[in-house]
């Protein structure tokens, strides 16, 4: 194995932050503040971060382009061994590195504070607590932002810092506490990096640190960096803020020294809490006191929402851990429910399969809404409705939605491609935006249904003119079910009548009916509607099934075209689990792709992109959408034959294992087994939560 970048050899590092390479995409952990993310990798580097939104543009992105991309790391300087992990139900992450002479653990958050407290604004910093627990440890930090996904030219500061609580005097010509400044004119950002240093054993002195700057222009960097070299002892802390700071005017009492307070005769820490009441409240003077009440707040903040949850089925662990991931993928001022936070991480390595998914798709909604309801968690629940309830009441001219809407509700999301970023491991385009926004996507109104026909089940009942703009979306699908689409795998050629976009029609009408009835709604169409439904569900049975073959078709187009899409038939009720003509489906679905069909070591492909052209090109790995939903479909079969429930928990056991150390999990897997495409892919983990609930719920039944 080469040794020409930081290689992990039996899970030993040996560090070179010339030519670090990149690192497996499940090696990273995710935090986040419900405005942003940031992915951290296992030997502590922010890999991915946008500031200050889930789909502004990046600052780090190293995980896209190793040279280039900008990233923050805390990196031992001799060779180390590394464990990382979630503190115990929350989304604080803790690296741990490990040698002969030491052990050392970063701390990594975006603050959270209890909803129950008020004393500030949601503070927009990351925090990395850095502290030795043993012995000693030599680490080398860097921070070198990149402005506007590496695009923008940014200037560096290292300026005398007198918004930190030193310990030693600021003034103090030999040990000034200094921050650093990036400021983007052309991104119009700027980040300033501070840091506080202190020692939780009384016989040990503060750490020192002195930045310098560094100069990564011949890696392509458009600005500099900095970087320090500390050696910790057992005790000892340091604690780095990255943050956008505030553009405001501060009188000289705001900014206390150790030289005023002498001048004055008041002691120093009086002078700090006088000056902190004279700043913006989110711009208090950073104290010791203060990152660790941060670090408190937070951490309750996280174990207390996920205690809210009412799961008692198996799994728990593996449960807890999604619905902790999905918490960090909502956006909370609009209430939208992101895909994804990271963007154009590829479904093959080398591949072009890599997309943009910092949007709301509104395919999600049923699936997001079904997963929060399962777990009692109906305030995210109801915010989520808020927000597609508006994207209903500001449809199109036509009566059209969108297939996604941004996290601000918007419908732009041009798609661009970045020649310039090297991409994962060489894998091009690097994608933001996503031109998929303006396809032809029926069966959306399908999901969309299903999701307001769960919120009337457990949620807020309809108002008269929600109803009315529900009503009419029916109305639309029935003037629209003849049309051909590109439907749920965005394809990006040819409108077929694809066999799932039918079926998610079939449910747009057949909740419309429900809704109409159960909550004894208008509905003069009524008749009109129930024929609708049922003539949908005839034309699926003749045209979208091979009788030959004995399966249900990608469209009506490709029969001879397996697509494990199909398996949400008895998922969302249009056909039940014994029915013969699904459980062939199911069957073929589960054969191997040297037989025809779709599944390899108890993973599931989208389908087989040899037999079939979809306008994107390039290889992929299996779906871990479709291996829970395929899952799933088992389950429901097994309460007919407990054989496919023991297989269903088998494949469900299995599917576990692929998620990374920490339980999360990506978009696809590749044949060796590795993670592929966008991480933390929030379908992928609400769709575990799914399957867990119903193979508990399978598991019980049989047994009662």
């Amino acid at each position: 194995m080469s040794q020409s970048a930081s290689t992990f050899a039996m899970n030993v590092c040996q560090p070179n932050p010339e030519s670090r390479d990149y690192l497996p995409i499940a090696d990273h952990g995710l935090i986040g503040n419900l405005r942003t993310a940031a992915l951290v990798s296992i030997d502590g580097s922010i890999e991915s971060y946008c500031v200050p939104n889930f789909d502004s543009p990046s600052v780090f992105a190293r995980i896209l382009d190793k040279d280039k991309g900008g990233h923050f790391s805390i990196t031992p300087i001799k060779p180390f061994t590394t464990k990382q992990n979630y503190l115990p139900n929350s989304n604080i992450l803790q690296t741990k590195f490990l040698n002969e002479e030491g052990v050392a653990t970063v701390t990594d958050y975006l603050p959270r504070q209890p909803s129950s407290a008020t004393a500030r604004p949601l503070l927009a910093w990351l925090i990395r607590r850095v502290e030795v627990i043993r012995g000693t440890m030599p680490l080398r930090v860097e921070c070198a932002p990149a402005f506007n996904y590496a695009r923008s030219p940014h200037t560096t500061d290292i300026d005398i810092d007198t918004s930190v609580a030193a310990a030693e005097p600021a003034d103090s010509p030999t040990a000034p506490h200094h921050t650093a400044v990036f400021d983007s004119k052309e991104a119009n950002l700027k980040l300033d990096l501070r840091y506080v240093a202190e020692h939780v054993l009384d016989d040990l002195p503060d750490p020192e640190v002195q930045f310098h700057y560094l100069d990564l222009e011949h890696k392509g960097h458009k600005g500099k960096g900095v970087w320090t070299e500390i050696t910790l002892r057992e005790g000892q802390v340091l604690t780095f803020v990255l943050r956008t700071p505030p553009e405001v005017h501060l009188p000289a009492q705001a900014r206390p020294t150790h030289k005023t307070a002498r001048e004055l005769g008041v002691p120093y820490d009086k002078l700090v809490a006088g000056a902190s009441s004279l700043r913006p409240r989110d711009d208090p003077i950073l104290t010791k006191e203060l990152l660790r009440e941060l670090l408190e707040q937070t951490n309750r903040y996280w174990t207390s929402w996920i205690g809210r949850s009412t799961y008692s089925g198996s799994w728990k662990e593996a449960v807890n851990r999604s619905a902790l991931a999905l918490k960090l993928l909502i956006y909370e001022p609009t209430g939208a429910v992101i895909a994804s936070p990271t963007f154009s991480l590829p479904e093959y390595i080398g591949g072009t399969r890599n997309w943009d998914y910092r949007a709301s798709w509104i395919r999600d909604s049923s699936f997001i809404l079904y997963a929060l309801i399962r777990l009692g968690f109906t305030y995210e629940a109801n915010a989520y409705m808020e927000f597609i309830f508006e994207r209903v009441r500001t449809r199109d001219p036509d009566g059209s939605l969108k297939i996604m809407y941004t996290i601000h509700g918007e419908k732009e999301f041009p798609e661009e491609e970045l020649w310039h970023l090297d991409g994962y491991k060489g894998s091009k385009p690097v994608r933001i935006g996503n031109g998929a926004i303006d396809h032809v996507q029926l069966d959306i109104y399908g999901e969309l249904m299903d999701c307001i026909y769960l919120s009337q089940k457990f949620g807020r009942p309809l108002g008269y003119d929600t109803w009315v703009a529900v009503r009419e979306i029916v109305e639309f699908v029935i003037a629209h079910v003849d049309e051909p689409d590109l439907s749920i795998w965005e394809v990006r050629n040819r409108h077929r009548h694809f066999t799932y976009s039918k079926v998610m029609m079939w449910v747009a009408i057949d909740r419309g009916i429900r809704l109409a009835e159960k909550r004894s709604l208008p509905c003069l169409r009524r008749t009109a509607w129930y024929e609708a439904r049922d003539r949908l569900y005839e034309d699926i049975m003749q045209k979208g099934y091979n009788k030959e073959k004995q399966f249900f078709a990608q469209s009506y187009e490709d029969l001879d075209i397996l697509d494990s899409s199909l398996l949400i038939m008895p998922l969302v009720f249009f056909s039940t689990p014994a029915d013969p003509r699904f459980l062939n489906t199911l069957k073929a679905v589960l054969m191997s792709p040297e037989r025809g069909g779709l599944t390899s070591n108890g993973l599931v492909y989208r389908y087989d992109v040899s037999k079939t052209d979809d306008g994107v090109g390039g290889e992929e790995g299996t779906f871990c959408l479709c291996t829970l939903w395929c899952i799933e479909a088992l389950a429901r079969a097994g309460e007919y034959d407990r054989a496919m429930l023991n297989k269903a928990v088998a494949m469900f056991e299995d599917f576990l294992q692929y998620g990374n150390h920490l339980g999360l999990c990506t978009e696809e897997i590749s044949a060796a087994g590795d993670a592929l495409g966008n991480a933390v892919q929030g379908f992928t983990h609400v769709t575990l939560i799914s399957a867990a609930y119903n193979l508990s719920r399978m598991g019980a039944k049989t047994r009662g």
